[in-house]
């Protein structure tokens, strides 16, 4: 009988602590959410007008890209270089860049000066005026005691040809010969 007991002590317990939910303050407020229900809404103010705006026109084949610069009607004279000639047979020197390519001597032989090149495949080569090397169409166009001068062509801004002079120099001489050797 224990068991009754104990139930019959929670629904006790239950049924008080419903009834203390009940409040006769809840009446009251349900009375003044009625009377606030019931009174008058306020007024919205009416949103403000709006601004016209006119619309431009705009048509892209009329005018230029803003991502292409502006070409005038004149062609500069350094743009105006000879095509480089494709029909030529390319040398084995043509396939390096001119950076990666390294003078190591000149030679004279008679009257005919040459240059020694080392190319970044280890080869050395033999160069004369006349001769091309780099990606560029660089042509020999002097070999000087410790320099290749060469004229590259390139493409210009205004999209033509143009020439540059470049110079493929030997690397400064160490003056002692000790500093190159591994201790």
């Amino acid at each position: 009988m224990s068991a009754n007991r104990l139930v019959l002590a929670g629904m006790l317990i239950g049924s008080g602590l419903l009834v203390g939910c009940q409040d006769a303050d809840l009446e009251a407020l349900e009375a003044h959410l009625d009377a606030l229900r019931h009174k008058p809404q306020g007024q919205i103010a009416a949103l403000p007008q709006m601004p016209q705006y006119a619309t431009a026109d705009y048509h892209q084949g009329q005018r230029r890209s803003p991502f292409v610069a502006e070409r005038e009607g004149r062609v500069d004279p350094m743009d105006s270089a000879p095509l480089p000639d494709a029909d030529r047979p390319r040398q084995p020197l043509e396939a390096f860049e001119l950076d990666s390519l390294t003078l190591v001597g000149t030679l004279t032989v008679g009257n005919t000066p040459s240059g020694l090149v080392a190319a970044p495949d280890g080869r050395i080569h033999r160069l004369f005026e006349g001769d091309y090397l780099g990606r560029d169409y660089g042509k020999v166009v002097d070999v000087e005691p410790r320099a290749l001068a060469l004229i590259e062509t390139v493409r210009g801004p205004q999209g033509g040809w143009t020439e540059r002079r470049q110079r493929l120099a030997m690397a400064p001489q160490e003056s002692d010969g000790a500093s190159r050797r591994q201790q």
